[in-house]
């Protein structure tokens, strides 16, 4: 894991763990089948790629691009919520993010996915790249 900027993994921390608050609000119709491939956000450098065989691995992923960026790996599970928005669930390998052991990621159509917190708008978001 890389952390870059002075105070930067308190902000990171603070906003990757407040994106796993549920976010209440009206659900795309998402087919986990098509979830993944690699999600990329040019202007920040980040990336994050969703395997079919169930892990994921982000790169250079800030939440508020201000407080420096992460790179970190786990497991991730499509969660279809009834009462709130559908979102991906990353779980984090141990230490990968400190203290932070998931983050909630929501797709948004088709080829998008973004964090979120409440009442916010989205401090990331992450465009589907054609496969190489």
């Amino acid at each position: 894991m890389m952390i870059r900027g002075t105070g930067g993994r308190w902000l990171l921390l603070t906003a990757l763990g407040a994106s796993a608050v549920l976010v209440p609000g009206c659900a795309n119709s998402v087919d986990s089948t098509e979830l993944p491939g690699t999600y990329r956000n040019d202007a920040a450098g980040s990336e994050i790629r969703i395997g079919s065989d169930g892990t994921f691995s982000a790169t250079d992923v800030s939440a508020d691009f201000t407080s420096g960026s992460a790179d970190f790996s786990g497991r991730w599970e499509f969660v279809d919520s009834d009462s709130s928005s559908d979102f991906i669930y990353l779980t984090v390998d141990d230490g990968g993010l400190g203290d932070t052991g998931g983050v909630q990621l929501y797709p948004r159509g088709r080829g998008t996915l973004e964090f979120r917190t409440p009442d916010e708008p989205p401090p990331l978001v992450l465009t589907k790249v054609a496969a190489p």
